[in-house]
């Protein structure tokens, strides 16, 4: 078997007891174990000691695979390369790229410029989305619980900004 160029391919969930075999394989291993399985599992050929193992990565694609499979969903492997383009970037945070330009000219991720355009690095993109996650969960973490503050005093709170907001539409209030 020859390699193939990497290119965008769209897979088809095979019979559902195929992927259902392979599925409950790795539920019956998960559940014996007590946690997701330490890989070291296998590609073999025919041979007996032709075999090599199959790392930790491609495993983990192989699971999700399957599990697509397993429900009946088509999988599209898509290579992308190590660095990206800015609209690339901008659509795996979810941005425009105008904001995303932003952050590079911030100095928030960095980036390189070889010629004329940005390049960046995936590694500095997902970086960067982790960090904005962890800020986003700890930000939510220090409102506190709902029950610090008596609702009435919440109610009353809420009444007075919206007031103030109101105020500042008319422009009687500048801050």
């Amino acid at each position: 078997m020859g390699t193939s160029t990497a290119m965008k391919e769209t897979f088809f969930a095979p019979g559902t007891p195929q992927a259902g075999e392979i599925y409950d394989f790795i539920a019956a291993h998960t559940t014996r174990k007590g946690a997701p399985p330490q890989p070291q599992f296998f590609l073999s050929g025919s041979e007996p000691g032709d075999q090599v193992e199959i790392p930790h990565e491609i495993y983990q694609v192989l699971v999700k695979a399957v599990e697509a499979m397993r429900k009946g969903l088509a999988v599209t492997l898509t290579p992308s390369s190590m660095t990206m383009t800015t609209q690339q970037a901008a659509e795996l945070l979810g941005v425009t790229r105008p904001t995303f330009v932003r952050l590079l000219d911030t100095g928030k991720i960095p980036f390189e410029k070889p010629g004329t355009h940005r390049r960046v690095k995936l590694a500095d993109v997902l970086a960067y989305k982790e960090a904005r996650r962890t800020e986003q969960y700890d930000a939510l973490a220090s409102m506190g619980d709902i029950d610090d503050e008596p609702v009435e005093a919440a109610t009353e709170r809420m009444k007075e900004a919206r007031k103030l907001a109101a105020k500042r539409r008319r422009g009687q209030v500048t801050t």
